[in-house]
């Protein structure tokens, strides 16, 4: 595996992070890995992993849920939270965190998978 590669490794590949993206033209950061900048096309782009370290903007409690082994896992909430670094994300949280708190990710098995799951911090 590249260094490159190593880098790029987080939760959606098994890996306990959260790796984000930055521009080296414009300085725009993103979350959800690209090949090229999202804001002006550029392909100097930058891995980078975050702090876990953020903010709530939304969140949602499920109570009913689409497959059977997510079944078993309800209410679970679904936060969308704005990290430290810059960028928005998405993940799983404590079901009774409100908009404004601060977070911090762990990351926890759902339905087989890791996935990030937001605490108070």
């Amino acid at each position: 595996m590249s260094a490159k590669q190593q880098a790029a490794a987080d939760w959606t590949s098994g890996t306990p992070a959260i790796v984000y993206q930055a521009c080296g033209a414009c300085k725009h950061i993103w979350y959800f890995h690209r090949s090229f900048c999202p804001s002006c096309g550029a392909t100097d782009v930058a891995d980078h992993k975050a702090s876990g370290e953020g903010v709530v903007h939304a969140i949602s409690v499920v109570t009913r849920a689409a497959t059977p082994e997510a079944r078993a896992r309800v209410p679970y909430a679904v936060v969308l939270v704005d990290m430290a670094e810059g960028f928005r994300m998405m993940g799983h949280g404590e079901n009774d965190l409100r908009i404004g708190e601060r977070v911090r990710a762990r990351f926890e098995d759902f339905t087989g998978r890791i996935v990030p799951f937001f605490a108070r911090s």
